[in-house]
């Protein structure tokens, strides 16, 4: 960030407000303080039977690989309903939520992410824009080395183990930088 974009009059720069106790870009003109908050990520883990929804991604990050659908959470809309908007966009699935699945947040990239256990409520699925195939696997043909993000490879293992015990629960974690 550069200038302000309430005044427009000023460099912003970046220094600790009065009050506060990390740095924040601060407008020297008018005063506006400006906070960069995490990116929320919504999706699902969709399911139907014994297999899972994945798609394979046709944009970076991760081109080609693997993932549940999921993106970034829009202004108003809840978490909920950008689950549901993601699993159109990327894979034109009808799904119906059971409920929030895992919660991870990843600081070093500053996103949180919130994803959903759902089952399809259909079998006309596919490709949208953002996504080359979209399949179901059932555990043992998921193409673990190919799958695009940790969140996504945790959640599913997390799912599979669940599914075994016949118990579903909240799982949260941090995934921190690897070193």
């Amino acid at each position: 960030m550069k200038f302000c974009s309430q005044c427009g009059s000023s460099a912003v720069t970046l220094s600790i407000p009065k009050g506060d106790d990390r740095p924040r870009h601060l407008c020297g003109s008018c005063g506006t303080i400006y906070y960069i908050n995490p990116r929320v990520i919504v999706g699902v883990l969709p399911y139907v039977g014994d297999k899972v929804m994945l798609c394979k991604r046709a944009i970076q990050p991760r081109l080609g690989l693997w993932t549940l659908p999921a993106g970034f959470m829009e202004n108003g809309e809840s978490s909920e309903e950008g689950a549901l908007r993601e699993s159109w966009e990327e894979a034109r699935a009808s799904i119906r939520v059971d409920d929030l699945y895992s919660v991870y947040d990843i600081p070093h990239i500053n996103q949180v992410y919130m994803l959903y256990r759902g089952e399809l409520t259909d079998m006309n699925f596919g490709p949208g824009p953002e996504s080359l195939e979209v399949e179901l696997f059932r555990e043992e043909e998921i193409p673990w080395k190919e799958i695009a993000f940790p969140i996504m490879q945790r959640t599913l293992e997390h799912y599979f183990e669940d599914t075994r015990l016949g118990l579903y629960q909240l799982h949260r974690g941090v995934i921190n930088r690897k070193l």
